[in-house]
């Protein structure tokens, strides 16, 4: 199957909550899809791809989620959030190439949420940016201070490790971490991203 739009408005419901089980019929309501015919087609061909797990619960309740503690897996949800991040109308993309220059390691994941991830952003919404990374995460963030202070819009920056991220969302209390998984965009480290999220899930993480 060529990979089109309307592939991907069905793909990308599996990542939206990817702790969560979909029938077809949820699948259907969020991809906005109307061809009954090519969303059994395109969940058909994630299955055989080996992308999304089958679950059957009885001869008429079948349901989806993604698969993501395989490093395929990883590399293709990781890949269409990228994606799907980059192809977002109206979002300050330079801001985002401008901080990824100065980010002082490649082992980065780099997200947005917030409003600008939820798309309610107004002309006086600062641009919450999220960096993943195992480097010192207080040179990153010296790195970057004044970049985020004169940037526009003005970045509100957080820089955490990926062990710090896993135990937010290992937490039982609600914290940044969760909100973050919750609403985001990926631009960089997709992959990264979905290997800490497969761990989370694993130990009772469920948004």
């Amino acid at each position: 199957m060529v990979k089109t739009k309307k592939s991907y408005a069905i793909e990308r419901v599996f990542i939206r909550e990817p702790w969560e089980n979909l029938t077809y019929l949820k699948v259907q309501k969020l991809s906005k899809s109307k061809s009954k015919s090519y969303i059994y087609s395109v969940i058909n061909r994630l299955k055989e791809e080996k992308k999304i797990n089958q679950i059957i619960i009885s001869k008429r309740a079948i349901m989806y989620n993604p698969v993501l503690d395989s490093l395929q897996a990883q590399n293709y949800w990781g890949f269409l959030a990228e994606y799907l991040a980059w192809n977002k109308n109206k979002f300050p993309f330079q801001v985002i190439e401008n901080l990824r220059k100065k980010i002082p390691t490649p082992f980065f994941t780099l997200l947005v949420t917030g409003s600008y991830a939820k798309g309610t952003q107004n002309s006086k919404s600062d641009l919450d940016v999220v960096i993943l990374s195992d480097e010192d995460s207080k040179l990153i963030y010296s790195e970057l201070k004044y970049e985020c202070e004169t940037s526009i819009p003005k970045v509100h920056l957080y820089v955490f490790t990926k062990e710090e991220f896993f135990k937010m969302l290992f937490s039982k209390k609600e914290n940044y971490g969760k909100e973050i998984a919750r609403n985001n965009l990926i631009f960089f480290g997709g992959a990264s991203y979905y290997s800490i999220l497969s761990e989370a899930i694993k130990n009772g993480f469920k948004g």
